[in-house]
């Protein structure tokens, strides 16, 4: 018999991702807002989903704990940080406007253990912000500190829906962001057409990569595009292979293509 570990989602902020906690003996519903431990600082998060028990051996790495349900004396505190974040984030947008910034306003984040702000931003390259710092800090009398993100990490806060309907991966789950190339579409017999491939943040998108590994160990037995087959049914040269539906498309000498079965050749 395996031991059973109950298992809650939560949302994290700035990012807003989704992480699995322990949440032990405590009954955690979708909504409460807790105390979890994010790296080496405590944070709040907001309860996502229902606790579910799951077996110790399905879980490949130690999940954090849920540290205990936020105090209402802490709920009134974190509601003041929303509206401090607020003012800041429309006040930095007015005045990225008036003073014609290169840059794009992402989020605000105060955290208050280290006595700053952070406010994030894109830009197409280097920002002298030295007069915007300067316009934050005599405005909210605290320390102020700009970082400067990419487009990737900037859909990850911003969030949002992917074509498959679902919330974007990086938003979703996803805590780091691994190397996706043009390779993988043509490998996985996608259309190289950049509003087909590519995911809100303008770049490849991420679930090319998790599909990847299963594309080359398939791949591996069927016959490479451009070779010459001969079953009982066709003779030609493999054109197209459609490594889902375990199909290859055979290009006959008179010019005709013709689909066939994986199984057909072997």
């Amino acid at each position: 018999m395996f031991d059973m570990i109950r298992v809650v989602p939560v949302k994290l902020r700035p990012q807003w991702s989704i992480r699995r906690y322990d949440a032990g003996d405590q009954e955690l519903f979708s909504g409460d807002l807790v105390l979890v431990q994010v790296e080496e600082r405590e944070t709040f998060g907001c309860v996502c989903g229902e606790v579910r028990p799951i077996p110790e051996q399905e879980i490949q790495v130690p999940l954090p704990k849920v540290i205990r349900k936020a105090t209402p004396e802490e709920i009134s505190i974190y509601s003041q940080r929303l509206i401090l974040e607020k003012d800041v984030y429309e006040y930095c947008y007015e005045r990225i406007k008036e003073r014609e910034l290169p840059m794009n306003l992402v989020t605000v984040e105060e955290i208050p253990e280290e006595g700053k702000i952070m406010v994030y931003f894109t830009a197409e390259g280097r920002v002298d912000f030295r007069a915007l710092v300067k316009d934050l800090v005599k405005r909210f009398r605290t320390r102020i500190e700009m970082r400067q993100i990419g487009v990737r990490n900037q859909a990850k806060m911003v969030g949002g829906i992917g074509s498959c309907g679902r919330v974007i991966c990086c938003c979703a789950f996803m805590q780091n962001f691994d190397p996706v190339s043009i390779k993988m579409a043509k490998d996985q017999g996608l259309p190289l057409n950049p509003s087909k491939i590519s995911g809100m943040c303008g770049r490849l998108m991420c679930c090319l990569g998790f599909e990847q590994a299963l594309y080359e160990e398939e791949s591996k037995s069927f016959p490479p595009v451009g070779s010459r087959i001969k079953t009982e049914a066709v003779e030609g040269k493999v054109s197209r292979i459609n490594i889902l539906n375990r199909t290859l498309v055979v290009l006959t000498d008179t010019g005709i293509e013709r689909e066939i079965r994986l199984e057909e050749i072997q």
